[in-house]
């Protein structure tokens, strides 16, 4: 465990005030993102998103560490980057779950026990693009296809912590996350994730402080659940003793249509997935190649992971580096590339059994689409 005061100087961030920006304000050059932002919200929305979104681009990955660096990491936000005066700055905990309400400052969170891990943030609609091509409609949504995704190492303050500096009641129920954003997005969790040891209320990534895109000055990271639960520019901690709803609970992020039928279940927990770090469609010459790749899981380590080229055997993958639970495995492959138009299809295993499924079944809002994907390569 790392303390962050020992990795960057808090002073300047105490004396930032953010100027207004618009949308993201971190650069987004074309080799690192495709620009997913979209400038007007959906007609009936009753959340008002406006989707300030950026996919990571795979082949920016290519060559590089475990972790995803800050200025590759893709960006899912409901309304534009907030403008937060950090002097001014507390979050609230409160509600009839707790004995105590507080107001912490950011000194007050930062000087608690920290801690450091390394996990993947993802969001829910990753790989939503792919639905089309597998249903012949488009779900909606924002079409990602699998650069919603990144690791990066977590510093702060565990949420239990907090909630048990408050007096936790036994009679808690749930705990509602709320930002400081301007349509105030929020989502609850049940006391059980939110005390759960990879919930963790974080003000350091990568070893230096939260970004504003990334939620400076404090967000959530909820391990293992679908990224729309690790809530940025938090403000409100909010403990229940009856079930809590919000629309990103009810209206968005649910699982709906297909198989589900009118019911509207809650996103949560992510599956097992696979990208190879290239271009998409990828263009290579003829001859052998060393192709790498990273897959994950919400439910573990990646055990195992496999590819196909135009649909032939099964072959596997050689597994190199780190491999933490929660966030990635990185592999590399052979390949003897002839001329032509060619797929590489890869899927991988988790410890816990769980292996990427060849189809998924339809849901209307495209979330959690973890089927094994054809990457197209033209060979020259």
């Amino acid at each position: 465990m790392r303390a962050l005061r020992s990795i960057v100087d808090l002073a300047p961030a105490r004396r930032a005030v953010l100027e207004d920006g618009y949308g993201i304000l971190k650069p987004l050059p074309p080799e690192r993102f495709v620009d997913l932002r979209e400038g007007e919200a959906e007609p009936d929305d009753p959340t008002g998103d406006l989707a300030y979104n950026a996919e990571m681009r795979w082949e920016a990955m290519a060559g590089k560490g475990y972790l995803t660096p800050v200025g590759s990491f893709f960006v899912r936000s409901h309304a534009p980057t907030p403008s937060i005066d950090l002097a001014s700055w507390t979050l609230h905990v409160e509600g009839p779950g707790v004995e105590r309400p507080l107001e912490l400052t950011y000194d007050e969170l930062s000087n608690m026990p920290q801690e450091s891990f390394v996990r993947a943030l993802e969001c829910a609609g990753n790989g939503r693009a792919f639905f089309e091509s597998l249903f012949g409609r488009r779900a909606e949504g924002t079409p990602w296809r699998l650069g919603a995704v990144g690791v990066a190492e977590w510093t702060g303050v565990p949420l239990r912590e907090v909630l048990e500096r408050a007096g936790l009641k036994a009679s808690a129920r749930e705990v509602m996350l709320e930002s400081l954003d301007s349509v105030r997005m929020r989502r609850p969790l049940p006391v059980e994730k939110a005390v759960e040891e990879g919930t963790l209320l974080a003000f350091g990534m990568n070893g230096g402080l939260l970004t504003p895109d990334h939620g400076f000055p404090l967000r959530a990271v909820v391990s293992a659940w679908a990224a729309v639960a690790s809530v940025k520019w938090l403000g409100r901690v909010h403990v229940s003793e009856t079930p809590l709803s919000s629309p990103w609970n009810t209206e968005k992020y649910v699982l709906t249509g297909g198989e589900f039928g009118a019911r509207r279940e809650p996103v949560e927990e992510r599956g097992v997935k696979s990208a190879l770090e290239l271009p998409w469609p990828a263009r290579l010459p003829e001859g052998t190649h060393v192709l790498c790749g990273r897959s994950w899981s919400g439910y573990g380590a990646i055990s195992r992971v496999e590819y196909s080229a135009d649909c032939g055997p099964w072959r596997g993958a050689r597994l190199f580096g780190e491999n933490i639970p929660g966030a990635w495995a990185r592999w590399s492959i052979e390949w003897d590339a002839k001329p032509g138009q060619h797929e590489i299809s890869v899927r991988a295993r988790d410890d816990a059994g769980n292996v990427q499924p060849d189809e998924v079944g339809w849901n209307d809002l495209g979330y959690l689409y973890d089927g094994v994907v054809g990457h197209p390569v033209e060979v020259f």
